[in-house]
C-alpha cells in the first residue's frame, strides 16, 4: 500500500459487484463504443453467461483463478474454444475499463490463459460445384446476388447494402462503403467498414458485370410495372424497394444446396471459395487480401479444391 502510495497508484476499496459492474459497462461504454451489432452480441453473453457464473463477487475481490476456472466449466459444459476466447475478450475489454475508470488497479484477465481455438480448414467449391450451383439458381430471385458473391469475394452484409449509385458500369467497378446488418429485434441498420481496408473498389469480371446489367434490366422492368422509375439510391438487391434479409438470403442458399445434393457450404464460404480459385489461378495473396477487404496479409487456411 505504501509503494502504491508512493506511486500514485492506490486505490481505495469499493464495493462495487462485478456483475453490477458488467452492466453499468453495457450502458456507458459498449453501446455507445461498439457498433450495435457487436453490442447487443456482448450484451447476450454478459447476461447470459458472465452475469449468472459470477454472482455478487466483489469486482475488487476477482481474481484470475476465478476467470480461469470459468473458462474451463464454459469449455466443459460444451462450449466451444473459439466461444471462450470471444468470452475472454469481453472480460478483458471490461476489465481494462475498470482500470481506466480507477476502480481496479490490474486487470486479472491479463494472468489467465486464454484457450487455444483449433484452426478451422475453410470449406469451398471448386469450379465445377459453382458453374452446378450458379446453373440451379437462375431459377430464383437470388441469382445475380450469389454470382456477385462467388466472383466478387464480398460479404452478405456489403452485397445487401449495395445501391445502383455504388456500381460503375463504364469501369466494370463497385465501391464498397457501407454494409447492412439486422439487429435481434428486427431493425435494420448500415454501418461504415470496420477498417480501412474494408472500404475499398472491386474490380467486375466481365461475366458479373453481365449478369448485373441483366438484373439492373429486370429490376428498371418491375418499377415501370409499379409505376415508378429506378432511382440510383435504390438497393441492388431488394423486395418491394426494401434491402433483402440476411437470413432470408442464407436460407436461399440453403434451399438450393439441398435441392441438388452439392457439398454444403455456408454463404460466407463464397468469400473462401473467390479466394482459393484466385490463389489457385495464382494470383498473389497480397491482391486476393485487398479485393477481400482483409486488414492484414494473414489469410485463414483455404483448401483449394483440386
Amino acid at each position: 500500500m505504501l509503494v502504491q502510495l508512493d506511486n500514485d497508484t492506490y486505490l481505495k476499496p469499493n464495493k462495487v459487484i462485478f456483475t453490477d459492474f458488467l452492466n453499468r459497462w453495457l450502458v456507458e461504454y459498449a453501446k455507445p463504443n461498439l457498433s450495435p451489432r457487436t453490442a447487443e452480441g456482448y450484451e447476450y453473453i454478459i447476461k447470459k453467461h458472465l452475469i449468472p457464473a459470477f454472482g455478487k463477487i466483489p469486482l475488487s475481490k476477482l481474481k484470475p483463478e476465478h476467470l480461469q476456472k470459468y473458462y474451463a466449466d464454459k469449455q466443459n459444459g460444451g462450449l466451444s474454444a473459439q466461444t471462450v476466447r470471444h468470452h475472454h475478450t469481453i472480460m478483458h475489454k471490461a476489465l481494462k475499463t475498470a482500470m481506466e475508470w480507477e476502480l481496479l488497479h490490474r486487470n486479472v484477465a491479463d494472468s489467465v490463459s486464454r484457450h487455444r481455438a483449433q484452426r478451422i480448414e475453410m470449406q469451398t467449391w471448386n469450379e465445377h460445384e459453382v458453374n452446378q450451383f450458379l446453373e440451379a439458381a437462375k431459377t430464383t430471385p437470388y441469382f445475380a446476388l450469389f454470382y456477385l458473391a462467388l466472383f466478387t469475394g464480398m460479404r452478405r452484409s456489403e452485397i445487401l447494402a449495395l445501391r445502383w449509385q455504388d456500381l460503375d458500369f463504364l469501369m466494370g467497378e463497385i465501391s464498397i462503403n457501407r454494409s447492412l446488418h439486422k439487429l435481434k429485434g428486427g431493425k435494420i441498420i448500415l454501418r461504415s467498414p470496420k477498417t480501412k481496408t474494408g472500404k475499398r473498389t472491386v474490380a467486375l469480371p466481365p461475366s458479373a458485370f453481365l449478369v448485373l446489367n441483366d438484373h439492373r434490366k429486370e429490376h428498371e422492368a418491375n418499377c415501370l410495372l409499379l409505376g415508378t422509375i429506378l432511382s440510383e439510391s435504390d438497393y441492388v438487391f431488394n423486395k418491394l424497394g426494401k434491402p433483402l434479409l440476411p437470413d432470408s438470403v442464407s436460407h436461399a442458399w440453403i434451399k438450393i444446396i439441398k435441392r441438388i445434393g452439392i457439398k454444403p457450404i455456408r454463404f460466407h464460404d463464397a468469400r473462401h471459395t473467390h479466394a482459393s480459385l484466385m490463389l489457385k489461378q495464382g494470383i498473389h495473396p497480397k491482391i486476393v487480401q485487398e479485393r477481400l477487404g482483409h486488414s492484414s496479409l494473414q489469410l485463414r487456411l483455404i483448401l483449394i479444391p483440386m
